[in-house]
């Protein structure tokens, strides 16, 4: 039977090709979106859950009160994992470690500038990965010792055996190599090239060498013995800043490590969500283009259905029953998905080397994986089965005597069902429309909106190597100026598109003793803000007219939150020592540009600055201007790579999460609307055939091909219409709730709703008439010669 039903399925796709086409085109679109779609969810969610103990692991955060908010970072004091791992019963293993950090490399003639992590021996214990060569018990124990990835050893060594084999670290420290380990994964959280023992830190930075509850500067993982004692180990993490100093403000807690990537949004120190609300935006995505396809099958399967009826009449009619008929409209179903899964499965490999640099990752088949196979036959019957489920008792139900003795078949029903399906089709990609719209006016609102200072034609370049030589620093400075390739130069502690340090230790006169407000602060050079164009609200820059050591420059946030009135002159505390106030900078967007600028205070000191600001010379061709700034830096500094880089270009980066929800709507929106226009296409061809004397008569009475096609379009322009009244709460409800994320947001405007509608009813005008005029300019006679 099943043989049977086989050839007689096979023999009816082969008879109506372009319906085979049509219904195996949308099904292997719809197929291959949602398995691009979930590979891509499943390797989201599969972040940092490579460690053996994942699931008893934890990031440690804290909360922090800030005038009446509270602020949620995973920035905390080192010394959590010693008090944890020794006083807080439950806790099998504590770490503190650094966040990557990009420091110079070498081995012979060989100069890497990658990213490295400090790390305590116990960070190994936790986050287990595999030792490929050395001895794992030894590596991060001593001063000097560094442990490399699989492929920075290749880089260094090639295949050469790299234990006990010695590198420098930023042209200076000598690190002998103890252990390598397999490379990190992509969709890991903490990613890194090498890792460095934390005494090595403490040898640059020994001010960090206190036990100060108050610097938050590392990061720590905790890993319980079971997760039984969360709650009581949770419970001791939340007092652990108090009982240590009591002054404090901050409370920590658990955080655990495979939530870390997704789950990173807290409000209020609750969380509040994260990148998982773009995962489940894309999960949803993946199943509706799939149920579009398959509602597309489902009006052309049903769209056929008057030209079945007989054939279905006749097998009734000679001992068919229901059931066999509906295994045969399945056995169809069936037959199509598979075929759509093969062209499916060519597309994927096809376009998963663009998604990937679309989406700056590595999603990739494991064919060894028996889970992928599942899921891919799993999906493929279950689009097959949903697909075909209509058409099968729908086509089954007819009556033998009524279709054999030519009466007319009741289709009014089944005419409501497509239009339901067909109006549910341009819902969703109506939808798709105007959240993609709506995501790039807020994309470029946020992009235009002032951030303070001019970031085109800014460069900035690492303070490291010679360049820690305050007469090298003044060196370059002098001869970038002289080479005409810049206007300004200036210094400053972090890279603009950065945060950076705060702390609550300011004071100022009339500030409440029980307050607790943090305020960022920032080391800058002379003339910063001419450097970057920024605007002084009042008093000065710091300037090498004066001696700007004692002195300080606000931003207009710290202004307001200290309530100055006349803030040029004040003096300010931080940690007991004063600092004048003499100028007041307008506020410059450094870290989210989402976000409202943080209060800030900047000083002047040589030996905190990190990065050189340059301004480029507008006069003088971008490409001239780098290549010399690159020349001069390289010839004062000739051991580290120069590292240049643009401003703008990090600003970009910046905005790559809401870039790709736009790209990823922009394509699979575009498959959601091909798709959907099939289905238009099929309950056209469908009302062509059922009014194809109709149109003919009207023909002979002198209709003419506009009046034929206004007529058949006519109803379809109201489905579509209809369709953008049911998608236009639905969308302004979507993007209302992702507007709100953003404290810097649009207005909704009714711009995107009528793109939507224009847009959709131009493509279902054109879809429509494709099949309308080959309809309008057919011979009347062929249609009413046997009437």
């Amino acid at each position: 039977m099943f043989k049977l039903n086989l050839k007689i399925a096979l023999r009816s796709l082969w008879r109506h090709k372009g319906f085979t086409l049509i219904n195996v085109g949308g099904l292997a679109i719809g197929l291959a979106s949602c398995m691009i779609l979930l590979l891509y969810v499943t390797y989201e969610w599969s972040y940092d859950k490579q460690v053996s103990n994942a699931d008893k692991t934890y990031i440690v955060y804290q909360n922090s009160k800030n005038d009446g908010n509270i602020m949620t970072w995973f920035w905390t004091t080192n010394t959590i994992a010693g008090e944890s791992r020794e006083k807080i019963p439950g806790v099998a293993n504590s770490s503190h470690f650094t966040y990557p950090d990009d420091e110079l490399l070498s081995y012979e003639n060989k100069n890497f500038k990658k990213a490295g992590v400090y790390a305590d021996e116990y960070f190994l214990k936790i986050m287990d990965y595999k030792v490929l060569r050395g001895n794992p018990e030894k590596a991060l124990k001593g001063q000097n010792s560094i442990v490399l990835t699989q492929t920075m050893a290749k880089m260094l060594f090639g295949n050469a055996d790299p234990i006990n084999k010695t590198v420098k670290l930023q042209n200076s420290e000598v690190l002998k190599v103890e252990a390598v380990i397999e490379d990190v994964s992509k969709n890991s959280t903490i990613r890194f090239d090498y890792l460095l023992p934390w005494t090595l830190m403490l040898k640059f930075r020994p001010w960090n060498k206190e036990a100060n509850w108050g610097n938050n500067f590392c990061l720590n993982l905790v890993q319980l013995k079971d997760n039984r004692f969360f709650e009581q180990v949770n419970q001791q993490m939340k007092g652990i800043y108090v009982r240590n100093a009591p002054n404090s403000s901050s409370e920590a807690f658990l955080h655990p490590l495979s939530k870390w990537h997704l789950y990173d949004k807290f409000e209020q120190g609750k969380l509040a969500g994260g990148k998982i609300d773009q995962v489940k935006i894309f999960l949803i995505l993946a199943f509706c283009i799939l149920l579009i396809a398959c509602i597309n099958f489902m009006n052309l399967a049903t769209a056929r259905s008057e030209k079945r009826a007989r054939e279905v009449g006749v097998r009734k009619a000679i001992g068919s029953s229901r059931k066999a008929l509906v295994r045969q409209f399945l056995m169809e179903s069936f037959l199509l998905a598979f075929m759509g899964m093969i062209i499916a499965f060519v597309l994927i490999e096809l376009s998963l080397p663009y998604f990937n640099g679309l989406l700056n990752i590595e999603l990739k088949i494991n064919y060894s994986d028996w889970r992928f196979w599942t899921g891919l036959l799993g999906l493929t019957l279950i689009t097959g089965a949903i697909a075909g489920s209509y058409p099968a008792f729908y086509l089954s139900s007819f009556e033998p005597v009524k279709v054999l003795k030519g009466f007319g078949l009741q289709m009014n029903a089944s005419v409501s069902v497509r239009k339901v399906l067909v109006v549910f089709q341009f819902v969703f990609a109506v939808c798709l429309i105007i959240c993609t719209t709506v995501i790039y006016q807020q994309l470029n609102y946020v992009k235009n909106k002032p951030i303070g200072y001019n970031r085109e034609g800014l460069v900035e370049i690492p303070i490291q190597g010679n360049l820690r030589n305050k007469e090298k620093l003044a060196l370059l400075k002098e001869r970038l100026l002289n080479s005409g390739s810049a206007t300004a130069l200036s210094y400053f502690s972090t890279s603009m598109g950065q945060t950076g340090n705060n702390t609550y230790d300011f004071s100022w006169p009339g500030k409440n003793p029980k307050s607790n407000i943090l305020i960022d602060f920032r080391a800058a050079g002379q003339d910063f803000a001419k450097t970057v164009d920024a605007k002084m609200l009042s008093g000065r820059d710091f300037s090498a007219a004066y001696t700007d050591t004692a002195n300080a420059v606000l931003n207009e946030a710290a202004v307001k939150v200290m309530g100055l009135k006349q803030p040029v002159g004040t003096v300010i505390k931080w940690d007991g020592r004063p600092y004048t106030v003499v100028g007041v900078i307008q506020d410059l967007v450094m870290g989210s540009p989402y976000q409202q600028a943080a209060p800030m205070v900047m000083y002047y000191f040589m030996n905190d600055m990190n990065y050189i600001s340059v301004r480029l010379n507008p006069a003088q061709n971008v490409s001239a201007s780098v290549a010399k700034i690159d020349e001069i830096v390289k010839e004062i500094n000739p051991d580290f790579p120069v590292d240049r880089k643009f401003v703008s270009d990090q600003f970009e980066q910046k905005f790559q999460n809401e870039q790709l929800l736009g790209t990823m709507s922009n394509w699979f929106g575009g498959f959601a609307i091909f798709i959907s226009c099939l289905g238009l296409l099929g309950l056209a061809l469908f009302m062509a055939e059922q009014r194809k004397k109709e149109i003919s008569i009207r023909k002979v009475l002198g209709a003419s091909t506009g009046n034929i096609l206004t007529l058949l379009n006519r109803d379809f322009v109201k489905l579509v219409l209809i369709a953008n009244l049911i998608a236009f709460p639905l969308a302004y409800v979507v993007v209302n709730h992702w507007l709100s994320a953003y404290s810097f947001r649009i207005s909704i405007s009714v711009l995107p709703f009528l793109m939507a509608t224009m847009i959709s009813l131009l493509i279902a005008v054109l879809t429509v008439s494709v099949q309308s005029v080959k309809v309008a300019k057919s011979n009347a006679v062929d249609a009413l010669k046997y009437e």
